[in-house]
Parts: C-alpha cells; sequence; structure tokens
C-alpha cells in the first residue's frame, strides 16, 4: 500500500525524505544535474515519498542573525513537474499560501494528479506579515477545488509546550480536512510525546479517529547546522547541545541521536495507538549532512520497527 492510500486510510508505517529546492538563480543545467542526483542517491533507500519544501523568508518571526544566509528557493512544484520525472512515488508538495494569489492556489490544484500529489499549506511566519491568501482561505480553495489532493498541516511540538494548545490546532486542521500532520524537526522528545498524547486522548474524547503524525528528523553535523536549527525555533535540549558540541564527530553524534529518537517515538506511538511516520531531512547542503540524511532514510526505511 503506498503513502497516499495508507494516509487516507489513516494507517501510519511511511518514511518520506524531505527536500529543498534549488536556488532561483540556479542555471537550468545545474538544476537538473542536482535533480538526477538526488533521485541517483535515493535509488537504494527505500523511501515511500518526497516531501518538498516551500521556503519563505522567516526574518520578522526571529530577528535573531540568521546563520544561514536566506536565498530564494525555485518553486517546489515547478522542481517537482519539470526536474524530477523520474520519480515514481508519491509527493508531499508544500504551499507557503502567502505567497500565492488564491486564484494562483486554484489553478496549481486544478493541474495536480492526486494519486501522485499530496500538500501540505503553510501559513506566514507571524501574523504581521502582508499576504496575498491567509492559510484560511487557502484551505477554503482547496475545499472548492480539489480536495482529492490530500492536505496536510504543520505540527509544532515546542509551540504545544509554550501554550499547550498546539493539539487544539491540529484537531481543528484536522476537522477543517487535513488527513496528516508533519512536525516541525524534534530534537526534543518529550515535547513530541507530549502534543501526541494530547491529541490522541482529546481525538478519543471527541469520537475522532486520529490521522497520521509524521515526525521530521534532521542530522546536525556542525555548530552553524546547530545554531540554525534553533534559529529555526527547534527546541535542542541542553544535554544534547552539550553532546553535540564536544564531540569528536558531532555528525555520527547527531546520527546516532536521531535513531534513539525514532525508535523511542516508534514504540510511543506503537503503545498508544498512534498512526505515525517519519520524514528524513537535511537543513544544511553540506554533502556529508546530505548523505547521513539519506542513511537515516535507509535505516528507518529498512527496520519496520520504526514505521508501523
Amino acid at each position: 500500500m503506498d503513502v497516499r492510500r495508507r494516509i487516507a486510510s489513516r494507517q501510519g508505517g511511511f518514511v518520506l525524505f524531505g527536500l529543498t529546492p534549488p536556488r532561483r538563480t540556479t542555471p537550468p543545467e545545474e538544476v537538473q544535474r542536482i535533480a538526477d542526483a538526488t533521485l541517483e542517491r535515493l535509488e537504494s533507500v527505500d523511501v515511500d515519498g518526497l516531501v518538498l519544501y516551500d521556503i519563505d523568508d522567516e526574518s520578522d518571526r526571529n530577528p535573531g542573525p540568521r546563520p544561514f544566509p536566506y536565498l530564494p528557493t525555485m518553486d517546489p512544484a515547478d522542481f517537482y513537474r519539470n526536474h524530477l520525472g523520474k520519480w515514481e512515488k508519491p509527493a508531499i508538495i508544500y504551499r507557503s499560501v502567502g505567497k500565492y494569489a488564491d486564484i494562483v492556489i486554484r489553478d496549481w490544484l486544478l493541474e495536480q494528479d492526486p494519486e501522485r500529489v499530496l500538500s501540505v499549506f503553510v501559513g506566514a511566519p507571524t501574523r504581521d506579515r502582508p499576504v496575498l491568501t491567509d492559510l484560511r482561505s487557502a484551505q477554503a480553495v482547496w475545499r472548492d477545488t480539489r480536495p482529492e489532493v490530500l492536505l496536510g498541516g504543520v505540527a509544532i511540538p515546542e509551540r504545544h509546550r509554550n501554550g499547550s494548545r498546539e493539539h487544539l490546532r491540529l484537531i481543528a486542521k484536522q476537522v477543517s480536512g487535513c488527513t496528516f500532520f508533519v512536525s516541525q524537526v524534534v530534537y526534543d522528545v518529550n515535547a513530541s510525546k507530549d502534543l501526541v498524547s494530547d491529541y490522541f486522548y482529546t481525538c478519543r474524547e471527541r469520537g475522532l479517529d486520529p490521522i497520521p503524525f509524521v515526525f521530521t528528523l534532521s542530522v546536525c553535523g556542525s555548530l552553524r547546522t546547530l545554531e540554525f536549527l534553533q534559529w529555526l525555533g527547534v527546541d535542542v535540549p541542553r544535554w544534547m547541545q552539550n553532546d553535540l558540541r564536544r564531540a569528536q564527530d558531532s555528525l555520527a553524534t547527531s546520527y546516532d541521536q536521531c535513531l534513539g529518537t525514532a525508535r523511542e517515538l516508534a514504540e510511543f506511538c506503537t503503545r498508544l495507538g498512534m498512526p505515525y511516520g517519519f520524514n528524513v531531512e537535511s537543513v544544511s547542503n553540506r554533502r556529508e549532512e546530505i548523505e547521513a540524511s539519506v542513511r537515516l532514510a535507509s535505516m528507518l526505511g529498512r527496520d519496520g520497527s520504526f514505521s508501523a
């Protein structure tokens, strides 16, 4: 059963691999080379689908210095359509809806094959950001235009820890039509378990079936990558920061920590009866970190205990 049908039937048991499209200024021939290299890396990896991110400038959400400069990237839908044609499994394409007029979102939805494309709509980083389409309006366009394209929502465990209401936001998204959730990068396992637990039991109280929760994992191979994760709002526990800062091989240490995180979340969700999956990405464009992410995805895909 492919990932789309697993999600539609509210089952877990899948592993995804997340990609950021090349920079917008990348020459076309280089874009295709990057796409071909990515597909070649993934040939030996048993992942069930791709996640293609729609990058937005989040400097108004975090005024601190950005460890890596913001460089606009290609539209993920264009990258998928024009350069990843050899990929035969489904793809989840993110849409930062504030960048697009509602008619653009509608036209894009009408062009999609629901058997191959799923989507995640993302709202503006802050409430003060001027937008062409807000998240609620984009969801209405989706419902009126192409509800056959399965729609997911973003889950932020750190936000739940700070206010303990993220589970209610998830339920509201589910009632609005979302059929799966994808988390921000997970380093704080307890925050993720708290969110999933509150969501699961609130669903039970309200007579709702929980929908799949996809945990995003990302290896960290340098102090700049660690700083960037924190700038993005990822809570890296102090003990883990200490390990990464002092390790002789921070990439190997991070890889082992990600495996440990996956194992703990898998055991927790299995005991709870919560459908889940994993999404592996690299927030860095360093080759070593990308290759470690591929190895991590391969390990999760081979080990059925991580994707049940």
